[in-house]
């Protein structure tokens, strides 16, 4: 089987999606060396220094300022492509071979405050699914699932959730006793994110233990922008490396997120045996499946009890750690790979 993947998401060096495709490709080569996967794209990506040797992004040969509309389609059916996994809420509008299209969550349409630059998006994938351009729709959860069948009247075998998982890299290591405890958030600085929520819980902790909070990820143009103060750490985008650092070493990691269609720094911390905090959101409370703290994203005295027990509660926290460790090994990139074959697999028998 030979697969086309938007590869647009990867101009973008950090985030959600961009690392989704990345391990997502990896595990399918891994799993199904017999098939090709080739990332597509009508703009510039550049090689990253830990890909494989035949991960290239081509350059479109021809109607590149109608890629979705003529230069998608034509280098699909020209490349003899079986099937088009649309990784970021697209699929072409000529449907010259079977195609897959993500919804990683419904935040365009949730909250238009959440995206400044989401209005094409939120025009046109509804469009899409309307005009059943996709053959199915790929959602990371079931909560997401759910509520995309509800929102845009799919039929419910149309659509099909397959979880994430944290990367191998991330492995449970104790403490460096050297280090300071400090509160971690992981994430790109955006509002659904309620990263201003979570600094005004914090400075109540501050002032009574003096833990810091680190906040790691690229802030989004439309994303909230922090003074420097005491005892708030602003990292901004940081390497695989440094992140796996990040959370071994982390007192707890601190997600209040108002909306996820998944939660991935969740299973990064939990499989890299940090205790997590985190909100009551559908998708956040499937993915937890019990193994955290959690409380409502506007309740900020809950939060100040939540991040001072981790201070003063070690026992809590130990608990925390070992059952997200276990709740971790329930994903793998390999169940991941999987069960988006079986999708594309379904996909070309649709048609």
């Amino acid at each position: 089987m030979k697969v086309g993947i938007d590869g647009t998401p990867l101009t973008v060096p950090t985030g959600g999606v961009t690392r989704y495709m990345i391990e997502l490709r990896r595990a399918l080569e891994t799993a199904f060396p017999q098939d090709q996967y080739q990332f597509l794209s009508d703009q510039p990506v550049a090689r990253r220094p830990d890909w494989p040797t035949g991960w290239t992004t081509p350059p479109p040969r021809s109607f590149s300022r109608k890629w979705w509309l003529l230069g998608l389609p034509l280098t699909l059916r020209r490349e003899r492509f079986d099937v088009f996994h649309g990784t970021d809420f697209s699929v072409p509008y000529w449907r010259t071979c079977p195609s897959v299209l993500s919804l990683h969550d419904l935040s365009p349409w949730r909250d238009a405050g959440w995206h400044i630059g989401a209005d094409r998006v939120r025009q046109r994938t509804p469009w899409l699914l309307r005009l059943n351009r996709a053959s199915l729709v790929l959602t990371l959860s079931e909560a997401v699932r759910r509520e995309a069948i509800n929102r845009f009247g799919l039929q419910p075998d149309r659509v099909v959730a397959v979880p994430l998982a944290a990367g191998s890299g991330f492995r449970a290591r104790p403490r460096d006793p050297r280090t300071a405890p400090y509160f971690l958030s992981v994430g790109t600085l955006e509002p659904r994110k309620n990263l201003p929520f979570l600094v005004e819980a914090w400075r109540e902790v501050w002032k009574r233990h003096r833990v810091p909070l680190v906040l790691a990820g690229r802030r989004r143009e439309d994303g909230p922008d922090f003074s420097p103060e005491e005892g708030l750490i602003l990292h901004g985008a940081v390497t695989e490396e440094s992140l796996y650092d990040l959370y071994c070493n982390a007192l707890a990691v601190v997600y209040p997120s108002l909306y996820e269609g998944f939660g991935l720094p969740i299973l990064e911390a939990m499989q890299s045996g940090a205790a997590v905090l985190t909100s009551l959101d559908p998708a956040v409370t499937e993915v937890a499946g019990g193994a955290a703290w959690q409380g409502d994203a506007t309740d900020r005295a809950a939060w100040v009890e939540g991040m001072c027990a981790c201070i003063t509660e070690p026992t809590r926290v130990a608990q925390w750690r070992e059952a997200g460790l276990r709740r971790a090994r329930e994903f793998s990139w390999q169940r991941t790979a999987l069960e988006t074959h079986a999708v594309y697999e379904e996909a070309r028998r649709r048609g």
